[in-house]
């Protein structure tokens, strides 16, 4: 049997054979030992592609995500002895570093979650009961911060790097997961906000509940993280994909840490599309030895798209081509007209317009092209916009029935040169209609 379990392509479809047994319902505890001898051969960083060859074969992301809850709980055990990454050779500031101290600090608040939640089912004095419930709230408050800035970077600012290599199924599982935990923050939040509306043993045994789960659940995305996600990361990203990363990760934010500043790295950023997608023999052989075994007899499909075409302009983030800018411009459900900085007409958007215009106007001097007794407004918008001293000025107009919103703001450069203004009109009238929430697609089709 162990000269059998040494061969990859026994165990991957070994794994993938056991994961189906646990989807069609099997008794898990029959399974345990048969999957803990599997398990105990088999590389963390095998398990992410197993898991994309199962998405490929029509298991969904979200089945595959239920299964995780077992089948984490599974291999934890079988996993627990290989070797961790250490955080020794990643410095503080490398995004790597940042994602292995946030999840220090999850695990705190899932354990103390747990840990408060048992408390206020086994406190009988009324004090206390209220001090305990007052911490709870506090906890479940920051873990909705989990979700918008530990998992909103992974989301944003990681996967892309493993999609554009053709490894999508971890992604889309992960994140499924992700929003499952969101979800329970969300539903434990609401229930600790009916205190007073339940009765008491009611109150306390959902809270219980709940809390359990979300922390359970908040330890194994953890446990995949540092055991899966990371070390394939580190083991695939160059140094200016790390650098592109931490760019951008401050404007996503942080869990209860702040990155240091030991990293110096020397690499120019690199973003996805900038990338190189194939991995080629001699990069695999260059990889860790675990690396290597999870992509052996692996045909992973790179994403190959130019991003930037033929004729495209560069923007300041991404590419377009004047066809797209114009139709882009077209379909704003909004007005815009920009006049520059010597106060000539340079652009209006075309499309159904709230107040007319017409070529004639391009080069104009935009104080004529307003009734003389409004002109003396114009002159005091521009000269505050060119001075520094303001950059936004609106109004707000009933016209027809309608309710029709105008803004003017100054444009400027990074160094805060005056650049010109754009006049930007809405017909709000609809919007200010809106109450609650749409969430879902109503259309008929």
């Amino acid at each position: 049997m162990t000269e059998i379990l040494k061969n990859r392509e026994y165990k991957k479809e070994k794994m993938k054979e056991l994961l189906k047994k646990i989807h069609k319902g099997e008794d898990v505890e029959k399974l345990k030992e048969e999957f803990k001898e599997l398990l105990r051969s088999i590389s963390p960083l095998e398990i992410p592609l197993i898991e994309q060859e199962l998405v490929k074969e029509g298991i969904s992301a979200r089945e595959i995500a239920k299964m995780c809850d077992i089948h984490v709980e599974l291999f934890r055990e079988a996993v627990s002895g290989a070797e961790k990454e250490e955080l020794s050779d990643i410095p503080p500031g490398h995004p790597l570093h940042t994602l292995y101290e946030e999840n220090k600090e999850i695990m705190k608040d899932a354990e103390m979650l747990n840990l408060y939640a048992s408390t206020l089912a086994n406190t009988k004095d009324e004090k206390m009961r209220k001090e305990i419930l007052g911490v709870l709230k506090g906890i479940a408050n920051q873990l909705r911060a989990v979700g918008f800035t530990h998992y909103n970077r992974e989301e944003m600012l990681l996967f892309p790097y493993l999609e554009r290599r053709g490894i999508t199924a971890v992604p889309t599982v992960l994140w499924t997961k992700h929003d499952e935990i969101r979800a329970m923050v969300k539903q434990l939040i609401e229930i600790l906000n009916k205190e007073n509306k339940m009765d008491w043993e009611d109150f306390v045994k959902k809270v219980k509940e709940k809390a359990s789960e979300l922390s359970r659940a908040l330890v194994d995305m953890v446990f995949r993280e540092n055991n899966i996600l990371y070390p394939t990361l580190k083991a695939l990203l160059s140094e200016g994909e790390w650098v592109a990363i931490r760019q951008q990760e401050d404007v996503i934010g942080y869990y209860k840490v702040k990155p240091g500043n030991e990293w110096r790295p020397k690499a120019k950023p690199l973003h996805p599309y900038e990338i190189d997608t194939t991995l080629t023999a001699e990069q695999i052989l260059s990889l860790p030895k675990e690396v290597q075994m999870a992509l052996r007899g692996q045909k992973l499909e790179g994403d190959k798209t130019k991003v930037k075409r033929e004729g495209d302009l560069e923007l300041d983030v991404g590419y377009l081509s004047p066809k797209e800018i114009d139709a882009i411009f077209k379909h704003l459900p909004v007005d815009i007209t920009f006049i520059d900085k010597d106060d000539r007409v340079r652009f209006f958007s075309g499309g159904d317009r709230i107040f007319t215009r017409t070529p004639s106007i391009i080069g104009r001097p935009v104080q004529l092209c307003h009734p003389p007794k409004s002109v003396h407004i114009v002159n005091k918008i521009l000269n505050a916009f060119k001075e520094g001293r303001k950059d936004v000025a609106e109004f707000w107009i009933q016209m027809g029935g309608r309710f029709i919103h105008i803004r003017y703001f100054a444009v400027r450069e990074e160094n805060g040169e005056y650049l010109g203004t754009l006049e930007v009109v809405q017909d709000v009238t609809e919007i200010r209609k809106l109450e609650g929430e749409k969430r879902l697609l109503d259309w008929r089709d």
